[in-house]
C-alpha cells in the first residue's frame, strides 16, 4: 500500500493523466518532474477544476469519506470520481507537494448572508509556496470559485475568469477572500494538518443541519461556463445564458453523470426531495 503522506512516480503520472496534464509544456514527466513554478501550479490548478467534479455523491450513496491519501488517491484517480474540499484540496494537495510545492493546509469559515460565518473547519483551504518563495491562495474544492490560485500576500484586487476577487487582512489574523466585493470565506493561516479536519468532515457527512446531506451536487468547471448536476435538475451555464433540464428519473441521473463528468456508479445516489 502507497503511504499516505506522499504520492510516488507512478501516482503523480495517473494523477496528471486524470486530469489531462500528462503531456504538454511546463508539466515534466515522472522521470523529471517540472519545476514548483507559478506557471505550472496555475495550469494544475485550472486542469483540476475542468475534469475533477466537486460532489458529494458518497453521502447520497451511503459511502464512508475516509481523510486519508491513499483512499482519497483510489477515489479521485483511480474511480475518476470527485468529492469536496477535504477530499478534492487535500490530495490536490499531496500532488503539488510531489512537484515540489510547500504546502500549508488552512481551516476556512465560509459565509452565507442568511448565516454568517460558519465554524472553523467548515472549508480547507490551501496557502502554497512556488520556488521563488511566492505563496497563493490554492482551492479546487470550494465549487463555484477562482480557476487561477490567488496571490496570497496581495491585498490589491485580483482578476480572474471567476470574477474579481481581494484577499483582505482582518484585525484577528485571518484572512477573508472576497469575490465581486462579497465574502466568500475566511482563512485562519496556521498550517494543519488533514486528518485535524477529520472530525468536520465526519459532521458534514452525517448531519441533517449540514447543506451536503440536504441536496446532492455534482459540479465542474468548463471552457465557457460551468455544469451542475442536482438531484433535481442539471444546470449549464455558457456564453449563451443559463439552461436547466429538468432530471425526473435514476436512470436519467445515472446517464448526466456519465456523459457530463466521467462517473460511472452501478446505482444512482438517493435523490433528496425539498
Amino acid at each position: 500500500m502507497a503511504p499516505t503522506h506522499a504520492l510516488n512516480h507512478e501516482q503523480v503520472t495517473a494523477y496528471r493523466s486524470r486530469i489531462g496534464v500528462d503531456s504538454g509544456i511546463g508539466i515534466g514527466t515522472a522521470e523529471r518532474p517540472a519545476s514548483p513554478d507559478a506557471a505550472t501550479l496555475r495550469r494544475l490548478h485550472s486542469a483540476h477544476l475542468h475534469t475533477v467534479p466537486f460532489e458529494n455523491l458518497s453521502i447520497h450513496l451511503g459511502e464512508p469519506v475516509p481523510l486519508d491519501g491513499t483512499a482519497l488517491f483510489e477515489k479521485i484517480v483511480t474511480h475518476q470520481r470527485g468529492g469536496f474540499c477535504y477530499e478534492l484540496n487535500g490530495l490536490f494537495a499531496l500532488l503539488l507537494e510531489a512537484y515540489g510545492y510547500r504546502v500549508h493546509r488552512m481551516s476556512a469559515r465560509t459565509f452565507s448572508a442568511a448565516h454568517g460565518y460558519s465554524p472553523p473547519m467548515d472549508h480547507l483551504a490551501l496557502r502554497v509556496v512556488d520556488e521563488e518563495g511566492t505563496a497563493w491562495l490554492a482551492d479546487v474544492g470550494f465549487g463555484r470559485h477562482t480557476e487561477f490560485p490567488l496571490r496570497f500576500d496581495d491585498r490589491a484586487d485580483q482578476k480572474d475568469p471567476g470574477g474579481l476577487f481581494r484577499i483582505a487582512e482582518n484585525d484577528d489574523a485571518e484572512f477573508t477572500i472576497l469575490r465581486d466585493g462579497e465574502a466568500e470565506y475566511r482563512v485562519d493561516p496556521k498550517s494543519l494538518a488533514l486528518t485535524d479536519f477529520v472530525q468536520a468532515c465526519w459532521w458534514q457527512c452525517t448531519s441533517p443541519e449540514s447543506h451536503f446531506t440536504q441536496s446532492l451536487i455534482c459540479s465542474r468547471l468548463t471552457d465557457d461556463g460551468r455544469v451542475t448536476l442536482t438531484g433535481e435538475q442539471l444546470i449549464t451555464t455558457d456564453k449563451a445564458g443559463r439552461h436547466v433540464q429538468e432530471v425526473t428519473s435514476d436512470a436519467q441521473l445515472l446517464g448526466l453523470l456519465r456523459e457530463h463528468f466521467g462517473i460511472e456508479l452501478a446505482k444512482a445516489p438517493q435523490r433528496v426531495q425539498h
